[in-house]
């Protein structure tokens, strides 16, 4: 009687490649493992059957061990997350932002647990090394849209001042913060929602800051004057002027006003 069992699946083959080809490899079979779990839940013997090889040949190229695979690709990862930031000064800038959130969260949503891990902190794997990596992305995404906010970028464009520098920094943070409480309501609301408070709050910040601070207060005359009607500066003011206006009906008057 012939046997109908099934047979094993064939093996992965073992492909000899130049040295920057196989350490990406491994390195993609890594970002694969970090992007949805710890990297202290991660084993070298996972990342080479995901590489399709062995043990010693991922030693071989990080001899260090898990720690260094982590970090080299951590900062693979951080370069890609700094290109989401890299966008051409074409078009109005709120919406030159607006495609930036677009593949910062795109990538959030690709890379949910490594991201949260890695934001997050408190791992076994955390050093200094990765730390000023992760710093490293945030101060590289706070420079570009300081450039499209007119400031920065090598074209004769003022230093920014303090009160601009810490407003966009704090911007930053924030869309740290919203992607990982993001990531905890389960990716609600949804991303293009998200995005889009995430820009309504730029151009918050930019107002209230300008307020009080001129050069602020120029970035945001220039910004304005480069915007859309529709544009998302245009559709927030349209919302927030009405509250705004029945806003100041309730407020008691000023001291010596009449």
């Amino acid at each position: 009687m012939t046997s109908t069992a099934a047979a094993p699946p064939p093996r992965a083959t073992y492909r000899r490649l130049s040295v920057e080809k196989r350490r990406a490899q491994l390195l993609l079979a890594a970002l694969g493992l970090f992007a949805h779990r710890a990297p202290d839940e991660v084993s070298l013997d996972e990342v080479a059957a995901a590489a399709g090889v062995s043990r010693p040949l991922v030693y071989r190229y990080f001899p260090g061990g898990r720690q260094q695979l982590y970090e080299a690709a951590l900062g693979s990862a951080a370069d890609e997350l700094k290109l989401c930031f890299t966008e051409p000064q074409v078009g109005p800038p709120t919406e030159r932002v607006a495609r930036v959130l677009d593949r910062y969260l795109r990538f959030v949503d690709e890379h949910d647990a490594g991201f949260s891990a890695l934001l997050r902190g408190g791992s076994v794997a955390e050093t200094s090394r990765t730390t000023t990596i992760v710093d490293g992305v945030r101060r590289a995404a706070a420079e570009e849209i300081l450039h499209h906010l007119g400031r920065v970028g090598g074209d004769g464009a003022p230093p920014p001042g303090p009160r601009l520098r810490m407003m966009v920094r704090s911007w930053i943070a924030s869309v740290e913060a919203a992607s990982l409480i993001w990531l905890d309501e389960r990716k609600q609301p949804s991303a293009a929602e998200l995005r889009g408070w995430l820009v309504d709050h730029l151009i918050a910040l930019l107002t209230a800051t300008a307020a009080t601070d001129p050069e602020t207060a120029t970035v945001v005359r220039d910004l304005l004057a480069l915007e859309a009607a529709e544009g998302p500066a245009g559709r927030l003011a349209e919302r927030v002027i009405p509250v705004v206006a029945d806003a100041a009906h309730l407020l008691p008057p000023a001291p010596g006003s009449h």
